[in-house]
């Protein structure tokens, strides 16, 4: 396994207790934010400003438009993207204290994570990547427990955008690449789709490209070109996340890793998001 894909493997637990934790949604409760999701689109697009709906739905890439605009532009009358991120920040922050326990957050390792982190999220090229560059923007908090969190997440929405990119290139759309993931095993389709609020044509339509493509049989398995460019569409995205890796250097981002092990155990051993779920994580 490459740097890029090991330590997405890694980051990506401690960024998604944003999204299913209590603390998180008490936190965007407290601001006046209505319901899951709501709080995951507007926290998620408050480093971009006030954006509306057209502009997340092309960040995102994952979603339908509609599905969007259920909360945008909607959220910013509840709570500007200032709160939205202090919000986000917050709710992150306890529930990393939560799951980690406090003995454990205030060891010197999590500092020392945060700082490796933070340096490799510094290091990430932005050119066309507008959440990476957005969240690579943001003032890096003072405590060691939200720093590691917001460097994860400047580091995932790099490795997401870069994600886009090869989609695009590809001419995949969105519902075809969650089909595609579906297929690979990757993630939960019919709990995709629900989450993602693609209707019953829609997800047919996702099927069809990949089999136009030769990519997927009539049982939505993948096929031999379906494996061959679902592995490469993956490669591709590895090699876009590789320059925060290549400039952290070898020896400290070993170190990254084995100081990640722990508290990843730590979150999923705390049941911190559900199977099944939409991102794709899967519980080890």
């Amino acid at each position: 396994m490459d740097d890029a894909r090991r330590l997405w493997s890694l980051l990506e637990p401690l960024h998604a207790v944003t999204y299913f934790t209590v603390e998180a949604r008490t936190a965007s409760d407290a601001v006046g934010l209505r319901g899951f999701w709501m709080a995951y689109a507007a926290q998620r697009a408050a480093p971009l400003g006030a954006v509306g709906p057209e502009v997340a739905h092309a960040c995102f890439h994952g979603f339908h438009r509609l599905r969007l605009e259920r909360a945008l532009p909607d959220a910013w009358d509840l709570a500007d993207p200032a709160r939205c991120l202090t919000a986000r920040s917050a709710g992150a922050g306890a529930a990393l204290h939560r799951l980690l326990g406090e003995q454990v957050a205030h060891q010197p390792e999590v500092a020392e994570a945060a700082a490796l982190a933070g340096e490799a999220a510094d290091a990430a090229d932005t050119e066309g990547r507008v959440l990476g560059a957005a969240n690579q923007a943001l003032p890096r908090p003072d405590e060691p427990v939200r720093a590691l969190w917001q460097a994860a997440t400047t580091l995932r929405e790099h490795r997401g955008d870069g994600h886009v990119a090869v989609l695009v290139a590809s001419g995949l759309g969105p519902v075809a690449a969650h089909r595609l993931k579906a297929a690979a095993g990757e993630l939960n389709g019919s709990t995709t789709r629900q989450a993602r609020r693609f209707d019953d044509d829609a997800w047919a339509a996702g099927a069809r490209e990949l089999r136009e493509r030769g990519w997927l049989d009539d049982a939505d398995r993948l096929t031999e070109a379906g494996q061959a460019g679902h592995a490469e569409i993956e490669a591709a995205t590895d090699r876009l996340a590789a320059r925060p890796w290549a400039a952290l250097g070898r020896e400290r981002t070993d170190r990254l890793a084995h100081l990640l092990v722990p508290l990843v155990d730590a979150v999923v051993a705390g049941h911190a998001f559900p199977p099944g779920n939409p991102i794709g994580l899967v519980r080890h």
